[in-house]
């Protein structure tokens, strides 16, 4: 499809402003070398080319398929183009039917895909905008592109037809090496795309614009060999919230999906998240590059304004973007370089009286970059239009940075409306990365230096897995249907300290004298807890009682229990104070089994703090979720408390993911709430599971 030798066009036309013609302008003005077959039976000759009245009577075999037919005649025109032996196809159809079809009939985006997939045939589409192979010359589109797009190392894949054309249009010079509109993904999705993109010695970038992922496992695949490669992938999901997840899925019926799965998607592959398309042209720029960070840890910046400087700390404070901590040798050389009453310090302001500017500016940059904690340099100017030829100033500054360094280094303008394009054109002829926008720019050069965190990061080792048999024993258990009403507290408490999780000792009780007698074997205080099938939210039916610390206490606690709400109950030990953390096994229906870390206790729910990660862990990636929380200082002691155990809770994270590894095909969703977290370790002291909807199964 992408690298087709002869391309049919089904419903070529000579009519001004119509789709058929469009398909016939963009192929030919872009260029493409092998055999065209405009079909149409309404016409002899199209733009040159001999018409054929059908797909079948063309004189050569037929790689590619362009339909630029309506929904009623899509379905017959891919038959067509199927018994011709034609090995792919575009559609633009949105595949929507006014009326339902025939009782029995699957709907018309089914009966496309399978006919599609019947033959053999990749499918781009529908309600798509096609694609560009830049390579190949081949523009396979009924939509206007750019006269001249450049050729680059680039890929954009997109969901959004509308991103498709916007990035394509681009008057930033980025250059790609193919563009695709995937639409619906009836049939080729997405992790084809970025394959076929991987598979190019050119590609050093990859672009996603995506509503959804339809193939899991082969997207994953993708971003595996793209880290391997060192390809630098860009994505932003669109559908973040759920407001924008629902009209995602109303506009194209794909499932958005929980965000909270796709930073952990992201994270685990090397992924830096977009928000905006404005981030996403400026981190393309500065992935495009041959550069990209080896050393250092923070970047350093140049700038010709105080208050501009106060603006860009102020804003990467907020977004976490580190700058070099530059050596007192660093700020010694730039300190003779000022003028008197300049602070030599990182991001510095040069600018003085303007006398001898260029050679300030020169000087100081270089310092910069050659400090050994700068990982990344930005000239920090406004790349207003000046009287001066094009080449010089600023422009020029820039140009000789770039000639005699090799770190990343960038122009970075803090208003993109102001950016003269004459002198950007300059800069970025010369492989220079020009970012329009503060905000934007920062993320990206934070991307840049997660870039370089996640080369850096070692591989995965979990800890040691459970005993074959222990593992077969709960994989049993959770297909059991005639068990799933064991699977209580203690069960969830009793699977924990299987796989090496501190947990509280347990004991299920139905009546008060095995309630007391529990309690006797467990030792007193006791936490008494309401186990009555349908209760998962304890504390919320008030089914709680704690530090019962007599058996007088019991009897009076489980009869409040009893009365209202029944019998059943659980007899646990107490665990020591501490700071409440909730972790997690929860079923994506996308990507399948992840570990949740949170904010725990009452609150989890309406705090939101909260991390996922896919398994398996190991401590130090564990850690790295711990530390991205919100309550991640309440562990270091506040107020007088001493601090938790984090290399403990670390450790508790890395064997639950191996418990997600071997068992969370078989779980909805494992609730260990809360896991107090002390100076003397972490301990669970409460575990729901829910099974997985139709793992259970009838066992003799």
């Amino acid at each position: 499809m992408l690298e087709a030798r002869s391309v049919a066009v089904v419903g070529a036309s000579v009519k001004d402003g119509s789709l058929g013609r469009q398909m016939m302008v963009e192929l030919v003005r872009g260029g493409y070398e092998g055999d065209v077959y405009p079909v149409n039976p309404r016409y002899d000759e199209v733009m040159g080319h001999r018409c054929y009245p059908s797909i079948g009577e063309a004189p050569g075999p037929v790689d590619l398929a362009i339909l630029g037919v309506a929904n009623a005649r899509i379905e017959g025109a891919l038959a067509e183009a199927a018994a011709s032996g034609a090995g792919s196809a575009v559609t633009f159809s949105s595949l929507y039917e006014e009326s339902p079809p025939e009782l029995g009939l699957p709907p018309l985006a089914d009966r496309v895909a399978g006919i599609a997939r019947g033959a053999g045939m990749a499918l781009c589409g529908g309600n798509g905008m096609g694609f560009l192979q830049l390579e190949s010359k081949l523009r396979a589109t009924g939509f206007p592109t750019p006269d001249a797009p450049r050729a680059g190392p680039v890929a954009l894949i997109s969901h959004s037809g509308s991103a498709f054309a916007a990035f394509a249009f681009n008057d930033r010079s980025i250059g790609f090496n193919v563009v695709v509109s995937s639409g619906q993904e009836i049939v080729t999705t997405m992790a084809d795309y970025m394959a076929y993109a991987l598979s190019l010695a050119s590609t050093r970038v990859l672009a996603l614009l995506l509503e959804t992922v339809r193939d899991p496992a082969g997207f994953r695949e993708s971003l595996a060999h793209a880290a391997e490669r060192g390809v630098a992938v860009l994505a932003l999901k669109m559908g973040r919230t759920e407001h924008s997840a629902a009209m995602v899925q109303a506009h194209s019926g794909a499932l958005a999906g929980e965000h909270g799965a796709y930073e952990a998607l992201f994270d685990a592959h090397g992924v830096h998240e977009c928000r905006t398309f404005d981030e996403m042209a400026d981190a393309i720029e500065l992935f495009s590059s041959s550069r990209r960070v080896t050393s250092g840890r923070g970047i350093a910046s140049v700038h010709d304004s105080g208050g501009e400087r106060a603006m860009l700390v102020d804003l990467a404070h907020e977004l976490d973007v580190p700058f070099a901590a530059i050596s007192p040798a660093t700020t010694a050389t730039i300190d003779a370089v000022l003028d008197p009453g300049l602070v030599a310090e990182n991001p510095l302001d040069a600018w003085g009286t303007g006398i001898d500017a260029d050679r300030i500016f020169r000087e100081s940059m270089r310092a910069l970059h050659d400090d050994p904690d700068t990982a990344a340099l930005a000239f920090v100017v406004d790349m207003t239009r000046q009287e001066e030829p094009a080449d010089e100033g600023y422009v020029g500054i820039t140009l000789d940075i770039w000639a005699t360094t090799d770190k990343p280094f960038c122009m970075l303008s803090n208003l993109s409306s102001a950016v003269a394009h004459e002198q950007a054109t300059i800069v970025r002829d010369a492989g220079i990365p020009v970012l329009e926008g503060t905000d934007s720019g920062l993320r990206s050069l934070g991307h840049l230096l997660d870039d370089r965190a996640f080369r850096g990061r070692p591989p995965v080792r979990p800890p040691p897995p459970v005993d074959v048999a222990v593992r077969e024993d709960w994989r049993e258990r959770l297909r059991r249907a005639s068990e799933l009403s064991d699977l209580s507290e203690t069960a969830g408490l009793r699977l924990l300290r299987d796989y090496g999780i501190p947990a509280v000792e347990a004991e299920h009780a139905a009546g008060l004298d095995q309630a007391a007698a529990a309690a006797a074997r467990i030792g007193f205080p006791v936490a008494i807890k309401t186990a009555m099938p349908g209760t998962a939210h304890k504390s919320d039916a008030g089914g709680v009682r704690l530090g019962v610390a007599s058996p007088g206490e019991l009897v009076t606690a489980y009869g409040d229990l009893e009365h209202r709400l029944g019998p059943q109950v659980t007899v646990a030990a107490m665990a020591p104070a501490g700071l409440e953390v909730a972790l997690g096994v929860v079923r994506d229906p996308t990507f399948g089994a992840l570990v949740l870390v949170a904010g725990g206790g009452i609150l989890v729910e309406l705090l939101h703090d909260r991390r996922l990660a896919f398994p398996p862990l190991d401590e130090d990636r564990a850690r790295r979720l711990i530390d991205e929380l919100r309550m991640r200082p309440l562990l270091d002691g506040v107020r007088g408390r001493l601090a938790a155990d984090v290399d403990a809770l670390a450790d508790a994270i890395a064997r639950l993911s191996v418990l997600a590894t071997d068992l969370g095909d078989l779980i909805e969703a494992l609730d260990v709430n809360p896991v107090i977290c002390s100076p003397d370790g972490c301990v669970a002291v409460d575990a729901l599971i829910v099974p997985r909807a139709g793992s259970a199964v009838s066992v003799t």
